[in-house]
C-alpha cells in the first residue's frame, strides 16, 4: 500500500507544475522583487519597517526568470532580482540586463562573492549536499549516501530526485561544481550513471526536499540552507553533507536594468549587504552569509567549509549556454 501511495504521488508531479506566467503582475506603489530565497516574506517586513519601502514579489526559479528575460528582450516586469543561482546573474549581466550599482555596503563583502563592476552581489552561500527520508531507506534496506560517488550505485534506483540544472541555479550550480572539480569527460560519465537512479527532473529547487518529506523518494539533491535543514525536526529526514567534496555558489543580488523603482531598489541592495540586513536574512533562513564578520547561525550543521571545490564564479556564466545543452541533449527526456 505504502509503495502504491509512492507511485499516485510520483504521477501526480507530472501534472502540478505550472509552465510559467505570461507577465509578471505586482501591486502598484511598491518596489517589485522576483524572489528565489527561504523566509522572504519576514525578510521583506523587516526592510520595510526599517525603510517604509513596500515590497511586492513573486517567486521564480533563477532559471526561469532569465528565459522570461531573454524573451522579454530585457524588459523589467520588476526592479530587483533577490536570491537565485549566481550563473543566471553572471549570464544577465553579459547580456545587458542588469542596472550597474556599486553599493557602499560592498567594501565589506569579499570581492569573490561579488561582480568586479558592480552588476550583482552575492548575499549568502548555497552549499549542495543531500536529504534523505529515514522510513525509506530503513525499508529498502538503504545506507544513507555519504559521498557523490555514493548517490550514484546502483542500489539508489529511482529513488533519487533533483530539481532540473535548466531552472534550479542551485542544481546547475553542482553540475558545474563536479565539471570544474573533475573534468568534463569524468564529470559526464558521472553524471550518466547518476541520472539512471532519477525517473525525472523537478522543476523547482525547492521540490526535491519536499518530495523526500513525504516519501516520495528516498534521497534528494537539496540546497543545505536552514530553511530544509530545519525540517530534521519535523518529519523523519536527515541532511548531509557530502564528505568528498561540496559543490557551492552564492545567492545572488541584482536590480534589472531600466527598473522602475531604482532609488529604492539601490535601498534595498544597500539594506539587504549591511550588517543588520544581513543578520535579518540570516535569522530567517540560516545560511552563511557574504559579508564579513557576521557569524555562521549556530542553527546549521557544522561544515567543514575546507571541502568546498574551488571554483572559478565567472565561468559558471559564461559556459552555462553550453553546458545545459549537453545536459539537455543527455537528460532531456527526464525533465517532464
Amino acid at each position: 500500500k505504502h509503495k502504491e501511495e509512492r507511485m499516485k504521488k510520483r504521477a501526480l508531479t507530472f501534472l502540478i507544475f505550472l509552465l510559467g506566467l505570461s507577465s509578471l503582475v505586482f501591486a502598484e506603489g511598491s518596489l517589485k522583487v522576483v524572489a528565489a530565497y527561504g523566509g522572504k516574506e519576514k525578510i521583506f517586513q523587516q526592510f520595510t519597517k526599517d525603510t517604509g519601502i513596500k515590497v511586492d514579489f513573486i517567486d521564480m526559479s533563477s532559471g526561469e526568470l532569465l528565459s522570461k528575460l531573454e524573451a522579454e528582450q530585457g524588459k523589467p516586469s520588476a526592479d530587483v532580482w533577490f536570491g537565485g543561482g549566481l550563473d543566471s546573474f553572471i549570464a544577465a549581466k553579459n547580456k545587458g540586463l542588469l542596472e550597474k550599482y556599486v553599493s557602499p555596503e560592498m567594501k565589506e563583502v569579499p570581492l569573490k562573492y561579488r561582480d568586479k563592476d558592480g552588476y550583482w552581489s552575492g548575499v549568502s552561500l548555497v552549499l549542495v549536499g543531500f536529504m534523505v527520508n529515514n522510513d525509506i531507506l530503513e525499508e529498502k534496506g538503504l545506507k544513507a549516501p555519504k559521498t557523490w560517488a555514493d548517490l550514484a550505485k546502483p542500489e539508489y534506483r529511482d529513488e533519487v530526485i533533483m530539481a532540473n540544472p535548466a531552472i534550479s541555479g542551485t542544481n546547475y550550480a553542482l553540475v558545474h561544481n563536479l565539471i570544474q572539480a573533475l573534468g568534463e569527460e569524468k564529470a559526464w560519465a558521472y553524471f550518466e550513471e547518476l541520472g539512471k537512479n532519477i525517473p525525472f527532473l523537478a522543476k523547482r529547487g525547492g521540490e526535491p526536499p519536499l518530495k523526500v518529506t513525504s516519501g516520495e523518494f528516498g534521497v534528494a539533491v537539496i540546497p543545505m540552507s536552514g530553511e530544509f535543514i530545519l525540517m530534521e525536526g519535523k518529519y523523519p529526514v536527515t541532511t548531509i553533507y557530502p564528505e568528498d567534496m561540496i559543490p557551492w555558489v552564492p545567492a545572488g543580488m541584482a536590480i534589472f536594468k531600466n527598473a522602475e523603482n531604482l532609488d529604492e531598489a539601490k535601498k534595498f541592495i544597500d539594506w539587504a549587504l549591511s550588517e543588520k540586513g544581513q543578520i535579518v536574512i540570516r535569522d530567517e533562513d540560516p545560511r552563511a552569509m557574504v559579508r564579513n564578520g557576521v557569524e555562521i547561525p549556530k542553527s546549521i550543521k557544522t561544515v567543514d567549509m575546507s571541502k568546498l571545490i574551488d571554483i572559478d564564479i565567472e565561468r559558471l556564466g559564461t559556459e552555462r549556454e553550453q553546458i545545459l545543452n549537453e545536459w539537455k541533449s543527455r537528460f532531456g527526456n527526464k525533465a517532464k
